[in-house]
């Protein structure tokens, strides 16, 4: 079991920048590839980054590719967002998940499929005005 809670969202201006945070508690926080969805009003929730076991390697959607940053410190069981040149189009509440890789993978990223992902956090706001 692992237990995820977010933080860092608010309110920002087309612009701006923000980084946000999951921390892990309750299982082995370095077992896990790390994800980062979103979802915005009216619409399905969508992948934006993923990271693997040891933060080695990373994906990030198209949409933000350039403009955002997945990366975790297992140090300290947390993961990160940074989130730079925010869009109004960026809107939307952001959930961190848990994914088991496949056989312990190294590599693995995370899957980009809400229904593969094993563990959710409640999620956090973000706002993005023009």
């Amino acid at each position: 079991q692992v237990q995820l809670v977010e933080s860092g969202g608010g309110v920002v201006q087309a612009g701006d920048s923000l980084r946000l945070a999951c921390a892990a508690s309750g299982s082995t926080f370095s077992g896990y590839a790390m994800t980062w969805f979103r979802q915005a009003p009216g619409k399905d929730r969508e992948f934006v980054a993923g990271i693997s076991r040891t933060g080695i390697f990373v994906r990030h959607a198209e949409s933000v590719q350039g403009r955002f940053t997945i990366s975790r410190d297992n140090t300290k069981n947390t993961l990160y967002l940074q989130m730079n040149s925010l869009k109004p189009e960026d809107t939307a509440v952001y959930y961190c998940a848990a994914d088991s890789p496949p056989g312990g993978s190294l590599t693995y990223t995370g899957s980009s499929a809400v229904d593969e992902c094993d563990y959710w956090g409640q999620g956090t706001q973000v706002t993005v005005s023009s």
